[in-house]
C-alpha cells in the first residue's frame, strides 16, 4: 500500500507556499498546481503534497505527535532542506545527522510556518 498524497493545513497561503517552494526544491520537487486562494500541491513529476486551508472554514491546526517525512534523494538534499528552512526562520527540531532505528537513516527534523513538524530523510550510504 502506498499513499497517494499528504496534506497540513495552514492559516497563511502566502507564507506556506514561500516556505515549500523553497525547501521542497531541495528535494527536486516543484509547485505543480495552485488551487485559487484554497492551497497549492508539490510533487516531483506528480502531485504528492498538498498545503491547503481546512474546508471546513476553521482554522488549521497542528496535530500533537503528527510529523510529515520527506524521501530526500541524498544526505546533501536532507542538509539543503534543513538549511533552506532554518534561513527562512523556521525551528532547527532535530539536528541532521545519523539516525540508529534503521541502516544509513539519515535525517533532520523541522517545522513550517504553521508549525507542523516535517521530517526529510535518505537511507543512502554516505
Amino acid at each position: 500500500m502506498s499513499f497517494t498524497h499528504v496534506t497540513v493545513g495552514t492559516n497563511d497561503l502566502s507564507a506556506a507556499r514561500s516556505f515549500y517552494d523553497q525547501v521542497l526544491a531541495a528535494l527536486g520537487w516543484s509547485r505543480v498546481a495552485d488551487l485559487g486562494d484554497n492551497g497549492s500541491i508539490w510533487g516531483a513529476g506528480k502531485p504528492a503534497f498538498f498545503a491547503l486551508k481546512p474546508a471546513n472554514g476553521e482554522p488549521a491546526s497542528v496535530g500533537n505527535g503528527v510529523t510529515v517525512s520527506f524521501e530526500a534523494p541524498s544526505r546533501a538534499a536532507v542538509k539543503a532542506f534543513h538549511e533552506a528552512a532554518l534561513a527562512l526562520g523556521a525551528p532547527n527540531e532535530g539536528d541532521v545527522g545519523e539516525r540508529g532505528w534503521a541502516p544509513n537513516a539519515f535525517a533532520a527534523y523541522t517545522r513550517d510556518p504553521d508549525g507542523n513538524k516535517l521530517a526529510v530523510y535518505s537511507f543512502t550510504a554516505e
